[in-house]
């Protein structure tokens, strides 16, 4: 199986909601990392997995809608909490809009600290 990595860093705002977390109830910032996995059993002609820079156009425009934003505000995040969790569920679900020929996973980690992340695996 081949895997085919990507990182970008960006951050968003959140407050977590349901519980009393103490500061984590405040809105917040946090420097995500993304890592981004795409796995696949074969290459292309070419000797690649994917076309890399229209996976790196696609993560980008993903990235984009959520860079800066308020997670509470958008509506993917409606009647959920955005933990790291969901937040982690909800990029995987955006980025496997992707033309996924050739693909048969995908895997979101998402750091939220130096020590803190969660990660959303997919098959496609």
């Amino acid at each position: 199986m081949y895997h085919l990595s990507l990182q970008r860093d960006f951050e968003a705002r959140h407050y977590l909601i349901g519980g009393d977390w103490g500061i984590e109830n405040v809105e917040h910032a946090h420097p995500y990392r993304l890592e981004w996995i795409l796995e696949g059993p074969a290459l292309d002609e070419h000797g690649y997995l994917v076309d890399l820079v229209e996976v790196e156009a696609h993560l980008e425009a993903t990235l984009r809608r959520f860079r800066g934003s308020l997670l509470n505000e958008l509506p993917e995040f409606a009647g959920l909490n955005p933990s790291l969790e969901n937040f982690a569920r909800v990029l995987a679900t955006q980025l496997a809009a992707l033309d996924r020929t050739g693909l048969t996973g995908q895997t979101v980690r998402l750091w939220e600290s130096s020590s803190a992340w969660a990660s959303f695996d997919q098959r496609l």
